[in-house]
């Protein structure tokens, strides 16, 4: 098995035909991972919820995995629009919190990528393709190598993010906010990076 999802990533058609068809096996995955984690999905699933043949999946995809590579790398890439700014801007509070927001209304999906079977291929890729964003740009900190505080910076969003959906995925109701999490990434992670300028928000009655 491959071990990274850049790896299983399959070129983009260019058939019309073929394209809608990537794109409703895309979409069925999407779907099916809001009911269950990857691990448990079947190719056989996946084509019956994209209305396509069996047959039809393996000239689009080798694996199951193939297609989560297409599919993980469209929604790293938007996120890490949201998440690189943090590392360079000057209220990186605000920025963090607009991540935490954006995690939590899409909680089902990043769920299941950050935390089902395929979490560790998908937290390879979102620190690669961080890293492929940030060539070249300086540290703040002349202590530290500026690829060395991407991966850091990345690859613990990633984890924070990750436990926190697995927190909520065991209980009945949401157990930590947006702004709790964004505090704790904040702090944990972004200010000792950038710097604290964390707002402190007034507490209403």
């Amino acid at each position: 098995m491959e071990t990274s999802l850049n790896g299983l990533r399959r070129e983009a058609p260019t058939d019309a035909r073929q394209v809608r068809s990537r794109h409703a096996l895309t979409s069925a995955l999407l779907a099916l991972l809001e009911e269950k984690p990857f691990d448990q999905l079947t190719i056989r699933e996946i084509t019956a919820r994209a209305g396509t043949g069996y047959a039809t999946f393996f000239r689009h995809y080798p694996t199951k995995e193939a297609l989560l590579a297409d599919v993980a790398s469209a929604e790293i890439a938007d996120l890490l629009e949201r998440t690189i700014p943090i590392l360079y801007e000057a209220n990186s509070y605000e920025s963090t919190l607009a991540l935490c927001v954006h995690v939590s209304e899409h909680a089902m999906l990043w769920s299941a990528l950050l935390t089902g079977g395929a979490a560790a291929l998908v937290r390879d890729e979102f620190i690669r393709q961080a890293r492929g964003l940030i060539d070249g740009a300086v540290s703040r900190n002349s202590w530290l190598p500026s690829d060395l505080g991407v991966v850091h910076g990345t690859g613990s969003t990633f984890d924070i993010l990750a436990w926190w959906l697995a927190q909520d995925g065991e209980a009945p109701a949401p157990t930590h906010s947006p702004e709790e999490v964004a505090t704790i990434l904040h702090r944990l992670v972004i200010a000792p990076l950038v710097g604290d300028t964390l707002e402190r928000r007034p507490v209403q009655a």
